[in-house]
């Protein structure tokens, strides 16, 4: 239901806008951004495919897990070799470079994601084209690929070459076909509109402590609406994903409700979470050492 109903969605939004480029070219505009507000939530999809408990039976996650990979241009390879590395050392530099406190959001980053993020799509094929030539970028790829899992780096390399020729070839049968339209609702969908998925996947550790280890305070559980919690793949519950990051993403909530006396006060919907958030951004911004520590019950202090 997930899985097929994301997907669903994806299609469902990107052929209201094929059929709208053609049929109703005043609507076209809005269904590419809201296709692209669904596609950007991709990788969150590929991401718990990535963990393999999506679907009870392991070949499932991994018969998916390329489709998602592809759409979103993303690699499974190495995201699988710096995902769990996230998670074995969470927020402990230099064992995880996935993320890396502490992190600013500038209102210009969100202004170039409000309609298209064309910094991010060019810098996403650039790096798709360096990877597919056998380069790997930055001290965190030569860390997984050079050190922790050299045995994974030419597929790491192959799975790029697989996107860049697979995209190309939609690229050239959509236009040679006429069906134009289609090139954009594929090979360009996560880059129209990707703010909301942004704001919300930033949430996850943004502002909060690295280099200890407990993760209910370098991780945030907040609550989403129903609808966003589904386009969000439940990540919402990140404290609980990383504390049992074998539970499938959509019995996290009843996880949580199981853990919550344990756990800081959950903040309710994203601009109460972010109105949360502003101010410790204020302050890491003229002290970059400070980390928020969120408030836990006493009896589990």
């Amino acid at each position: 239901m997930q899985t097929l109903g994301f997907l669903g969605t994806i299609g469902g939004t990107g052929t209201l806008f094929v059929w709208s480029s053609f049929h109703a070219p005043w609507l076209a505009p809005l269904a590419i951004l809201a296709h692209g507000a669904c596609c950007a939530f991709l990788v969150n999809g590929f991401h718990e495919l990535v963990h393999d408990s999506v679907f009870r039976t392991r070949w499932l996650n991994r018969a998916f897990l390329p489709v998602f990979s592809f759409l979103g241009w993303y690699n499974h390879v190495g995201f699988w070799a710096s995902h769990t590395e996230h998670h074995k050392f969470t927020l402990h530099p230099p064992d995880d470079l996935e993320v890396v406190q502490p992190e600013q959001v500038s209102w210009r980053r969100l202004a170039r994601m409000a309609l298209f993020d064309a910094w991010g799509f060019v810098h996403t094929v650039r790096g798709t084209w360096r990877t597919a030539r056998g380069f790997l970028r930055g001290d965190w790829e030569r860390h997984l690929f050079e050190r922790v899992k050299p045995e994974m780096r030419p597929a790491f390399h192959r799975w790029a070459r697989v996107v860049l020729v697979g995209h190309a070839l939609v690229v050239a049968a959509s236009v040679a076909s006429g069906w134009w339209p289609v090139a954009i609702a594929v090979t360009t969908c996560r880059f129209f509109a990707p703010v909301l998925q942004f704001l919300t996947n930033a949430t996850q550790h943004i502002g909060l402590m690295d280099r200890y280890p407990d993760y209910r305070v370098c991780c945030r559980t907040i609550e989403l609406n129903p609808v966003l919690r589904f386009l969000y793949w439940h990540m919402n519950y990140h404290t609980e994903h990383h504390m049992y990051p074998g539970v499938p993403c959509y019995n996290l909530a009843k996880l949580h409700r199981l853990v919550r006396h344990e756990l800081p006060p959950t903040t309710r919907g994203l601009l109460r979470t972010w109105a949360s958030i502003r101010p410790i951004l204020r302050r890491q911004a003229s002290d970059p050492d400070y980390r928020f520590v969120p408030p836990l019950p006493e009896r589990s202090r």
